[in-house]
């Protein structure tokens, strides 16, 4: 069975959320089923991106942690990138990159898969003409969340956004808190903006939003899953 693997990268530094990120992706993109993930870290930033500023930030570092994996020994490896924040940093230039990279190589590379979590989580959730809310624990990207939703063309099955109460950093240090304060997020998309869909909006949310999968009587969406199950449509073809 050949390999695929799959870098996922993480726009912030702090390694242990890369590893958690990682682990979701992982169920996913099975070592059974011929993937590997590779966890890739932002060299410079913040441990976690909570403002439009960072997001900014994190741009350039998505583009050079790509860069770094390709040159390194797991370059020919690699099949595709998951971005791992949910503004999708640095998506679009990746592709732009990688793609050019392609065309000029010497090899018989196509062009590689970029997947953003925040772009997959909204095709999945958008699905059958389901309006789709986002719960999330970052007020300082509700705009460009909205944002991303109206470049994407969802805006017509946008139901909105809910924040959670509290500190988005003390909230990440508790995460039965966390999970709680979500659903309650998730909670107020459904009974009050009527969601039939809700995405838990962050990849460091990630193991929340597995907890939370199951909970409700709509679809609740972890991005990180979704976006790796849109890497195997793009790989296998589907």
């Amino acid at each position: 069975m050949t390999t695929t693997a799959v870098a996922l990268i993480n726009p912030n530094t702090s390694q242990a959320t890369t590893e958690m990120m990682a682990t979701i992706a992982r169920r996913t993109l099975r070592p059974d089923d011929g993937y590997e993930v590779l966890g890739l870290t932002a060299a410079e930033g913040p441990a976690m991106l909570v403002d439009e500023d960072a997001l900014r930030a994190a741009e350039p570092q998505v583009v050079r942690a790509a860069q770094r994996a390709l040159a390194g020994p797991d370059g020919p490896r690699i099949g595709a990138f998951v971005v791992s924040a949910f503004g999708d940093p640095g998506v679009e230039e990746l592709r732009s990159r990688t793609s050019r990279t392609s065309r000029t190589s010497r090899t018989s590379r196509t062009s590689l898969p970029v997947v953003g979590i925040a772009e997959a989580a909204m095709a999945e959730a958008a699905s059958a003409g389901r309006r789709f809310g986002i719960a999330t624990t970052t007020p300082g990207l509700t705009a460009a969340i909205a944002a991303r939703v109206a470049h994407l063309g969802w805006s017509g099955q946008y139901s909105g956004i809910r924040l959670t109460a509290g500190d988005p950093h003390q909230l990440s240090a508790s995460p039965e808190e966390l999970t709680e304060r979500l659903a309650e997020a998730v909670e107020a998309c459904r009974a009050q903006d009527g969601a039939e869909a809700v995405i838990i909006g962050g990849g460091p949310l990630g193991e929340a939003a597995e907890a939370l999968r199951d909970r409700f009587p709509i679809p609740v969406i972890g991005p990180i899953p979704a976006a790796c199950r849109a890497v195997r449509g793009v790989v296998e073809g589907d």
